[in-house]
Parts: C-alpha cells; structure tokens; sequence
C-alpha cells in the first residue's frame, strides 16, 4: 500500500464518504474525498454579491452578552489552537468572534435594539453523522489515496453529540435579543451510513435515554483501528501509522471507551428533523437499487483494504459522478472477497428507507421534548414525503424540504411537485414571513436524476429555489448545511445561510434569531455556539466528557482536513439587515 497522499484528491471528502458511508465525506460519498465540506464543497460556494452598503463591522466592540446566554457562544471565546509548531496541535481558550453587521440590503437604524420584537429565536443543528465505524459498507480503505477519506474521530461522534445537546440545553435564551429559545432543527446528515442503529443512536441522542454506540459483536471492536491496517491511527499499540507519525497519541482503552454507552439528556427544546443524504442513500450516494449493498450491510463480511490502482479508480468513478446506482463500488466489493475479513452479523445494520425513517420519528419512544414526530406527521406517511410545515413564531412559518437526489447522488435537487408546493405555501402566507429549512445549499442543488418514485417528473436545480424565493417578499431566510462550512449568502430579497458541521472541526451549531425592528427592518442574528465539552484534553480521561473533548481535538488534527469551515467573519455571528 503506498504512503497516504496528503493532497486531497478531486473528490471531495463529504462526498465521497457520503457515498461510502464513512462520511468522512459527510456531505456524501459524494462529497467526493476531499477532507471538509458535504457533497458538494463548501469551496464552490459563490462569492456574496453585495446588493447595498457592504458589510460592516460594528466600529466599537458589541456590548458584553448578559442573561443566561453569556459566555456560552463563540462571542465570548472559543476552543482555539495554542501557539507553537507542534504536529498535533493542542486547544485552549482563545478569544471569540465579533458580529458582523450586514447592510446589503438595508441599513442599521440606530435604537433598533430599543424598538425590536422578536419573532422567532431557535438553534439550527446540522450534520452531526452519528456514525457506526464498524459498517461494512464504509470505503475507508480509500484513505491510502486520499487521506481526508476516513476520520480517526469518528468513534466519538455520539459522546461529541451529547455534549452538543448540553450546551444547547444551557442556554436558554437567545444571545442577541434574551428571547427564549422556542425549538431546535436539524438540517440533515443526522446519520452516516443510513443505518438502523444509527437512526435508534440518533433519535435517543436528541430525545433522551442510553446509547451504545456499537454494533456487531456486542464484546469487541471490529473495525478498522485494530486492524494491523497500518493507514489508520491504531490508538491502543505502540506500533507506528500514518496518524502516529503525524503526533497522534497512543490512548489505551479508548476502543472500549469508544464503544461504551453514553447517557443523553436529549433537548430540553421541542425539536424538528430534516432529511439529508446519507439519512436516505447509502454511503450518502447510492441508490442500490438491486440491494447488493443493503444485504452486505448486515453480513459476515468487512472490506479494510483496497490495491492502491482499485482506490484511484474507485475515487475516480466517484469524483465524475459515476455512483448513482453504486455499481463501482459493488463491483469492487465482488471482486475483492478474498481481502475480506470476518465481522459479526447484523440486521440493525440495514438501511431504513423513507417509510422508516417517518414512522422512527412517529415513535413515542423518542417524542422527547416533542412535537410528535418533530414535524412530521400521518399525512407524510399516507403521502410518501418528507416534507412539511411547522410554527415559529409570531407569524412566521417553517419549512421543511427534502432535496435528497433519492435516484442516487451526494448533490440535490427538487421535484416539480415540491417546488410547486413551496409556491403555494410562500403565497398563503405572502403576509407573514416564511424560513426553509433543507439539506443541500444552493450551490451543491445541481443533479437532476428522475426519483424512481416518480420517474417522469423533472428535477430542479438550486437556481430554481432561490429564484423562486426572490419572487416572494414573505420569504427571509433559507437555512441549510451539507457543505460543512459556514456561508451565509445575499440572494436580493433573503438570506441563505449555511453552518457547518458538528463532524469536523471547528464542531458548531448556530442560533438564530428574528427580529422586527419597528423601523421597515428585520435583524437576523446569527451566533454560532461550540459544544459544551471541556476545551483542554486530557488524553487520560475517557470519561464521557473527555471523550467528547477528545472529539474535537481529534477533528481538529484529522489528515487532510480543511481548515476553512468557520467561513469568512460575515458568516459566523452576524446581523443580517432585511427591508420589509
């Protein structure tokens, strides 16, 4: 096996994982291998285009945050990479972020803050890829081409999960006006590998109880950092890898402390859920349709490595789009029985399909804070959709859209019954304000394979939503993620904006809050908070607060990583002008 290549290959990470399950590609195999964003890259993001005064930065420093709130968000500080020139790079402290205020379309009165009501307040959730490491169908093997392609973290994202919750429990209020935060929303990516068990992992997580993050044999770890595999960080021998050589540390029992359950609190708030790729293809990409890969999820057999010419063709097949129906994949894993180890069988390995998905979320058993179904309900399951509508606030509507590509690809798209649907919506409610929520961004909305659900209806692009949006002045804000990086975008008469992921470094969520300013202006806040897990690591403590703390450290010194996901200054804590 050749050394791993440090340059990230065309395929972005997301992707790519996306559609091998790890996502290390969170976007989705398809994000392609690159180590960073979501199907799709963050990279392709389009520069914003200021249609008014440009954007400011309050020329005095912002009033010290007070209320429940303070010292909880990155205004305040943030977990920060100490000086030094050490390979791993340790955190600490470091200061926070400042608001930027955004003028493109309307300008900041002054006593605004005197005069504002706020409308809506919430925090926004997004990939978060609860992951099972030990699932067949992951491509980890594809590490020994692009080292972005796996991620020596990944074992933790439930404990990292956890302490997210708690730190959104301990808010309360919003950062910016002290309203009380009303519910959370997750845009999607919830799981990895569209798995059964991750699905159960993830739904407990947000609405309370135990998690074991294992599967398989219920007694010993069966994945790749045991492997002898020497491309990936092997943490309890002392024998050199490819993440060793890079500073990792040798930690003895995190595989067992990995795999321990882990008790959530869930979320003190009512919370919604939306869809993204890898809750609905495998790998985050494939389609399957002849269900090669769903009998292989739950079997005997566990693929860990790959000839370095199979790895460049198989990246290849997924950087040009070639893995809508998973066949380079399934062909690879016919051919290469022989290389395949042994693992324990099991059924909770299973894809879940859209159906499952719904009646999941119906389930008592994880109602939580509530709503019911978070967002969805009966008439989804009678109507086959993912799609949905919900109450904000005073006068503002919620929208939930699903831009999955369920025909296969990390990258979205919307059918013409969704779009048309959107437009009935943003008119009944023409004299109110209206917010979407969907996975995909507008620049990674680009495929347009037919659904087989629907085989003769059109798709549409991102173009197509935005467009769409700008011609309706009761829509203010579209709000996704998939790219893994913060991107917040003037598209003439709303605001999208994107957050990264809670996957890789810097790990955020971000609270938003909506304002009328009483003066033909609406604010959008935006404040970006970290989880709440102890920003020193201790590498001794596998406690399930060190582990979280181990997450982010982890994430931050992962091989190929990007180092762009905290976004320019005017897309992390912000306020967003708005003329209304």
């Amino acid at each position: 096996m050749s050394r791993i290549r440090s340059a990230v290959t065309a395929v972005d990470r997301r992707s790519f994982l996306a559609a091998a399950g790890a996502v290390g590609l969170s976007a989705g195999i398809g994000a392609a291998v690159g180590s960073g964003g979501g199907s799709g890259s963050a990279s392709a993001a389009p520069a914003p285009t200021a249609s008014g005064p440009a954007t400011t930065a309050a020329p005095t420093p912002p009033p010290t945050p007070t209320g429940p709130s303070a010292g909880l968000t990155t205004l305040e500080s943030l977990a920060t990479p100490r000086a030094g020139n050490a390979t791993f790079r340790r955190l600490g402290d470091g200061p926070g972020w400042r608001r930027v205020v955004r003028e493109q379309f309307a300008s900041a009165k002054s006593g605004r803050e005197d005069r504002r009501t706020v409308l809506s307040s919430f925090v926004q959730l997004t990939d978060l890829h609860v992951t099972d490491v030990q699932h067949p169908v992951r491509t980890e093997y594809v590490r020994s081409e692009s080292s972005g392609a796996w991620r020596p973290h990944e074992a933790l994202s439930v404990a990292g999960g956890v302490s997210l919750i708690e730190r959104i429990n301990a808010l309360g209020t919003g950062p910016a006006t002290g309203a009380p935060l009303a519910f959370a929303m997750t845009t999607g990516d919830n799981t990895d590998n569209n798995s059964l068990c991750e699905l159960d992992w993830y739904l407990t997580l947000m609405s309370g109880g135990l998690v074991t993050p294992n599967s398989g044999d219920p007694q010993a770890y069966e994945g790749v950092q045991n492997s002898g595999m020497r491309m990936y960080w092997h943490p309890e021998d002392g024998a050199p890898d490819a993440d060793k050589r890079l500073g990792y540390p040798r930690i003895e029992g995190f595989l067992e402390a990995a795999l321990r359950p882990v008790r959530s609190p869930g979320l003190a708030l009512p919370w919604y859920s939306t869809v993204g790729n890898h809750d609905s293809l495998a790998s985050g990409a494939y389609s399957d349709r002849t269900g090669f890969l769903a009998e292989f999820a739950v079997g005997t057999r566990k693929l860990y490595d790959i000839p370095d010419p199979d790895a460049v063709a198989l990246l290849a097949r997924i950087s040009g789009g070639e893995t809508a129906d998973g066949g380079a994949l399934i062909s690879l894993l016919r051919r290469e029985k022989r290389r395949m180890r042994t693992v324990t069988a099991d059924p909770r390995r299973a894809p879940f399909t859209p159906l499952q998905y719904l009646t999941a979320h119906l389930d008592s058993a994880h109602t939580g804070a509530g709503p019911v179904g978070h967002g969805y309900t009966k008439d989804n399951l009678a109507q086959a959709t993912l799609d949905y509508t919900f109450p904000m606030g005073e006068n503002v509507t919620g929208v939930s859209l699903d831009t999955t590509d369920h025909g296969g690809h990390f990258t979205g798209s919307v059918g013409t019954g969704q779009l048309r649907w959107l437009e009935r919506i943003l008119k009944e409610h023409r004299d109110g304000y209206v917010v979407l929520f969907t996975h995909h961004n507008s620049w990674t909305m680009g495929n347009k394979r037919p659904d087989p659900a629907r085989p003769g209806e059109a798709r549409h692009d991102g173009n197509e939503v935005v467009a769409l949006l700008r011609k309706h002045r009761s829509a203010v804000a579209w709000i996704n993620g998939h790219s893994h990086r913060n991107v917040v975008l003037p598209h003439g008469s709303f605001w999208e904006i994107s957050t990264a992921s809670h996957i890789d470094f810097p790990q955020l969520a971000r609270v938003v809050e909506i304002a009328d300013n009483k003066d033909g202006t609406l604010s959008l806040f935006t404040t970006l908070i970290e989880s709440a897990a102890p920003r020193e690591t201790d590498f001794t403590d596998l406690s399930q607060s060190g582990l979280a703390s181990l997450y982010r450290e982890l994430a931050l010194n992962a091989p190929g990583s990007r180092q762009d996901l905290a976004g320019l200054k005017d897309a992390r804590n912000t306020e967003l002008l708005l003329r209304r």
